[in-house]
């Protein structure tokens, strides 16, 4: 058997703060804000996964209100989004994910993101990818306000041995 999910998010750039991207911290003069880490790449595979177990967002998970996710590394919550799907008897298919953002330049740090990404989800990197597009200055990724990320993630239920 086979579930399906897509996840969407998206966050403000903000001074002062880190530029976290599949746990890979990228050098530039803006991080993005959020009650976590901020991890937009990250945020759009957790959902997708929840998504494909009918299990919500990671806002219900996670809630913004609790302090306990107050600056927590997006790739610590994905180690318990999978460990969910262990639970659930299901593993990873594939990811596919889109990073959406005018700057900075993204691909330098593509395999790293990949690679943090199949770690965490307990699968081999050929079964993540990771890509990075712009919006050719339009809106408000386009204006370098923000990012954003999609992501589809195909998980496939473990045989019983």
């Amino acid at each position: 058997m086979f579930r399906i999910g897509h996840g969407y998010d998206v966050h403000r750039f903000a001074d002062g703060r880190k530029l976290i991207l599949g746990g890979v911290e990228i050098p530039h003069t803006m991080g993005l804000l959020g009650h976590s880490d901020a991890d937009v790449l990250v945020h759009a595979v957790m959902d997708a996964i929840l998504g494909a177990l009918a299990l919500g967002d990671i806002g219900h998970l996670f809630p913004d209100t609790d302090d306990a996710y107050k600056g927590a590394d997006s790739m610590k919550l994905l180690a318990e989004v999978c460990r969910v799907i262990d639970e659930k008897g299901y593993g990873i298919g594939n990811i596919d994910a889109t990073v959406i953002a005018q700057s900075p330049k993204l691909a330098p740090f593509i395999i790293s993101m990949r690679r943090n990404i199949a770690a965490v989800c307990g699968c081999d990197v050929s079964q993540v990818s990771v890509k990075a597009t712009t919006e050719e200055k339009l809106g408000f990724t386009g204006e370098k306000l923000g990012m954003s990320a999609h992501s589809v993630v195909l998980l496939v239920k473990k045989s019983r041995e």
